[in-house]
């Protein structure tokens, strides 16, 4: 794990190979089986993950059914900000779709991470703003979008979503039932 983990940290270029020992030294890295809850509803979150290998999925439930808001795969963060910071019950589920490793943090972690190697608080800042605005506009884009734009700009951005988590996740992650991303990706297909 902890070589896998390596192996995903040095593609960070601005880090030198004794940081990268550092942070691998430091990092606790587990892995968790699909199906395994991270955080409910009501809990208050206490750690923040980043992704290593696999797919972590963020939902809520609304009248007995869940709704898919997030997927989390290599490379992205994981965390339930307004629990996590303000230490309040979260809104929503964090679910592993599939088998995966994970990166689990703290603050003291971050804090002692970023004593040792104090170039971090500037990349760790830049990478809560980038995605910031990456939530920001995949909002904005949710909001003023077609169902079929929707799709497009997943099968754009992240098309082996597609193969890695069920059907319903997906329907429910663009907002539209299981039948009409049936119709949908039949349409899309056809044109091409």
């Amino acid at each position: 794990m902890k070589e896998e983990f390596r192996a995903f940290i040095s593609n960070f270029p601005f880090l030198k190979t004794d940081e990268v020992e550092i942070i691998v030294e430091h990092t606790v890295v587990k892995e968790f089986k699909k199906g395994t809850i991270l955080l409910k509803e009501g809990m208050i979150c206490k750690e923040c993950y980043a992704v290593i290998r696999g797919c972590v999925r963020e939902y809520y439930i609304k009248n007995g059914l869940e709704k898919t808001t997030a997927f989390f795969t290599e490379g992205q963060s994981v965390n339930s900000f307004s629990s996590y910071t303000n230490q309040v019950p979260s809104k929503h589920f964090l679910e592993c779709s599939e088998d995966c490793l994970l990166t689990v943090g703290n603050q003291s972690l971050v804090d002692q991470m970023c004593e040792r190697i104090p170039r971090l608080t500037e990349f760790i800042k830049n990478e809560v703003e980038k995605d910031a605005g990456e939530l920001q506009e995949r909002m904005a884009s949710f909001m003023i979008s077609s169902p079929e734009e929707r799709f497009a700009d997943l099968m754009n951005n992240n098309p082996s979503l597609m193969n890695r988590v069920p059907q319903h996740q997906i329907a429910s992650y663009l907002g539209v039932t299981p039948e009409l991303l049936s119709r949908i990706k039949k349409r899309i297909y056809l044109k091409k």
